[in-house]
């Protein structure tokens, strides 16, 4: 048990990401936590921190997969309180700014980052420190574990079009029993969405923890044989207002208090 607020890393690309790290690190410090940026120009040592999270960003490198880069196109409620509705509202020009000033994925892939963030991974498995995977963090956790990915996804849309936003657009369904649903509070709500690639073959110990409700499109995952180890697809960062989406950051540092 630490006597003191445990560091939590968040990591993210060198350029731009300024918004996703500023509202990260805004959840952490909500949730209890220390946030610590890393970056390929900030790299740091696991010992510095007690728990992950491993951001969105640039596409993870298809060839760690077994597959060839492919050419993609642009991507074309929850029931809440009145004081939540007033957030959304309060946050929607801060949100806008941010992801328009500050896009985290400025280049396709990011080979740097890969190697940074697939090793800081690593070695918090063996130190046995909580992991939170978020959008493109998620996609690295399951391509580690030996699964693949759906570079593109828009297959998966016909005549009702994928969303993209960073406001709770999409429903899913969340597996009961998951640790998820136990943070979450519930087995089906809505999330935002901005990215273009999925889970594909989930890796070796890995359950689907959440889908997409009509596409089954995987939205969570999580690894069974460790007490935290989860990614989402969406991003809980942008959704500051919503508190079981602040549920899921006071897990993760829950978890690396003990």
């Amino acid at each position: 048990m630490l006597d003191r607020e445990p560091v939590i890393g968040v990591t993210g690309p060198t350029e731009g990401g300024t918004g996703a790290w500023i509202f990260t690190a805004f959840s952490v410090i909500l949730a209890g936590g220390k946030p610590l940026r890393i970056n390929t120009n900030m790299p740091r040592s696991i010992d510095q921190i007690d728990g992950l999270i491993i951001g969105g960003g640039a596409d993870v490198e298809p060839l760690k997969y077994g597959q060839q880069r492919i050419e993609r196109a642009v991507l074309a409620r929850d029931k809440r309180t009145i004081f939540e509705w007033l957030l959304s509202i309060l946050f929607f020009p801060v949100y806008w700014l941010a992801r328009y000033f500050q896009h985290t994925k400025k280049s396709p892939v990011d080979l740097e980052r890969d190697k940074l963030e697939l090793n800081l991974l690593e070695q918090a498995i063996e130190q046995n420190l909580p992991v939170l995977g978020i959008c493109r963090g998620m996609q690295l956790m399951n391509v580690h574990f030996k699964g693949t990915l759906h570079q593109d996804i828009r297959g998966f849309y016909g005549e009702k079009a994928q969303v993209s936003s960073i406001f709770p657009k999409k429903r899913i369904m969340v597996k009961d029993g998951t640790k998820l649903c136990e943070l979450l509070q519930t087995d089906i709500c809505n999330v935002n969405a901005l990215h273009n690639q999925a889970i594909d073959k989930p890796g070796k110990g890995i359950q689907i923890a959440a889908k997409e409700l009509n596409t089954n499109v995987c939205q969570a995952l999580e690894h069974q044989e460790y007490p935290f180890m989860i990614g989402v697809q969406w991003h809980p960062e942008y959704l500051i207002q919503i508190a079981r989406q602040r549920n899921i950051f006071k897990g993760l540092v829950r978890a690396a208090v003990s």
